[in-house]
């Protein structure tokens, strides 16, 4: 369990105001039950606290209430079915709504005063990119001069205090006590990324966007949605005027072309060509290298802005386009927003070089999904010129199945020397995981020479031993994660560290500490 972060000054309400808000709620008891905070976990709730009784994956919440009102909740929020035992419980007043989950970000919001009104939010879904786009903003944001929150995969940002994620986007009761935490420390500007998961489970119900920006879509996370048309269709939920004033879009894909013309609110679209009619931003003059790249954006209007990206990789620089776009639509100056994406030199685990005066370039990357580890290798191998490719990578266990063979596949096809090794197996056989990623490597039919080495650290060391001067090595599949999750265990691993060690054990010590 973790505490989640709550304001401390919150403007208590009588219970009855948020029936206005909520269509359809029916109040059992007291109108003027006062609240000042909700949580859907029991073990959080503090006192005059409404308290979200939904159904869980395992279990319904109803049956914590007894705990809940002990600790102080005030207020039962919950479905048709509870509301006999939240008010036998002894609570001050019961909201009945047919579906809690849904309204949850409403409650959350109007709890704490629609903190996300009070700043300017941005938002960023899509498959590959989020993490990279939404630091890109942030950047941008703290360059024009603001005060800047983040909420994302890697960490969380408020005011400069940085703070480990436990989801990419979280829950909608501790999505809104955050905004409310990042307005009370003077953040008037956040950059977040939205997964397709939170916006399945209405986890950002509740919060205004002002912009919203989609990066791509390929395939993931058919583990819970049930094929790409849901998964499409969760992330569609953003470019709807409930959640968001106006859309930026990269039509790179044909997703997003796709959404372009679907967005129920006005959209600019970044690259093309895209539909008709649509405003549209080009991207020209692009150059890059292992140091960086740099691009040209040419407004609507026919105005260019040079850009300079200081991270590698031709996808950095759609990456920095959607963020500089994005970030112009918002109204911020582009000089700064430009200068702003200039000065972010890294992001944790995303083509994170790692220099200790080997011959040969390190990159650590996240990519977990076919088309990124496609995407990945092929910038790889733009960037060794006549150097080989020498890539690492596995598969989660408990995850996608079907997308590892894919993955496999992509690993052949893009290296000259592919090892495959375990990622976090979880509950899951490693060698079976890794079957299933030999059976794509086949099916490639590819020329790489294939290694297969279940324990990672081991095949890092092999990946690095077989590397030459001018190669370039990727490490991919985990990026930032300072842990492999195994059997029940999380053990400490961070392939930054591992690549670190086992350079200075073969005698390269120069370069970052």
């Amino acid at each position: 369990m973790v505490e989640s972060l709550r304001p401390h000054r919150v403007r208590q309400q009588e219970i009855g105001g948020l029936l206005g808000r909520i269509p359809g709620a029916r109040l059992h008891g007291a109108a003027d039950a006062r609240v000042a905070g909700i949580t859907h976990d029991s073990r959080l709730v503090r006192p005059q606290d409404v308290y979200l009784a939904r159904a869980g994956e395992r279990t319904h919440g109803i049956v914590h209430v007894a705990e809940a009102v002990a600790a102080g909740a005030t207020v039962v929020l919950t479905d048709p079915a509870s509301v006999q035992a939240a008010t036998a419980a002894g609570v001050a007043a019961v909201v009945e709504v047919p579906d809690p989950r849904a309204v949850t970000g409403e409650a959350s919001a109007w709890v704490y005063g629609d903190p996300s009104s009070d700043m300017l939010v941005l938002g960023v879904t899509g498959t590959n990119g989020k993490t990279t786009t939404a630091y890109l903003i942030d950047a941008g944001l703290r360059a024009a001069g603001r005060s800047t929150g983040l909420v994302g995969t890697i960490e969380t940002h408020i005011a400069g205090e940085v703070i480990p994620s436990q989801r990419t986007t979280p829950e909608a009761t501790d999505l809104q006590a955050l905004f409310a935490v990042m307005r009370e420390r003077g953040v008037d500007a956040v950059a977040m990324e939205v997964s397709s998961h939170a916006l399945a489970l209405d986890r950002v119900t509740g919060t205004r966007f002002a912009v919203a920006a989609f990066t791509n879509l390929s395939q993931d996370h058919l583990d819970f949605h049930p094929d790409m048309e849901s998964y499409y269709a969760a992330k569609a939920m953003l470019f709807t005027p409930s959640m968001s004033a106006r859309g930026v879009v990269n039509v790179d894909d044909s997703w997003g072309r796709r959404l372009a013309a679907d967005a129920q609110v006005p959209v600019t679209t970044v690259g093309g060509p895209g539909p008709d009619g649509m405003t549209a931003w080009r991207r020209t003059h692009e150059s890059v290298s292992v140091e960086g790249g740099d691009l040209t954006l040419v407004s609507p209007q026919g105005e260019s802005h040079p850009v300079h990206v200081s991270l590698p990789g031709r996808f950095n620089l759609r990456n920095a386009a959607l963020a500089f776009v994005g970030l112009v639509e918002a109204g911020m100056p582009p000089e700064a927003v430009a200068a702003g994406i200039a000065g972010l030199a890294s992001v944790p685990g995303r083509m994170e070089r790692v220099d200790r005066g080997q011959p040969y370039a390190v990159l650590v990357d996240y990519a977990h999904t076919p088309q990124a580890v496609a995407l990945l290798l092929d910038e790889a191998r733009a960037l060794a010129g006549s150097g080989r490719v020498v890539a690492v990578l596995g598969c989660g266990g408990d995850r996608d199945r079907s997308k590892r063979p894919l993955m496999g596949a992509a690993l052949a096809t893009g290296a000259d020397v592919a090892i495959l090794t375990s990622d976090n197996p979880r509950s899951e056989d490693p060698l079976a995981i890794l079957a299933a990623m030999e059976a794509g490597v086949r099916s490639a039919d590819a020329a790489a020479r294939i290694v297969v080495e279940p324990d990672r650290r081991v095949a890092i060391d092999r990946a690095l031993a077989e590397a030459r001067s001018g190669d370039v090595v990727v490490i991919a599949g985990k990026g930032h994660e300072q842990g492999q999750e195994q059997a029940g265990r999380t053990v400490p691993f961070d392939d930054r560290l591992v690549v670190r060690d086992l350079l200075a054990a073969k005698g390269f010590a120069v370069g970052v500490a």
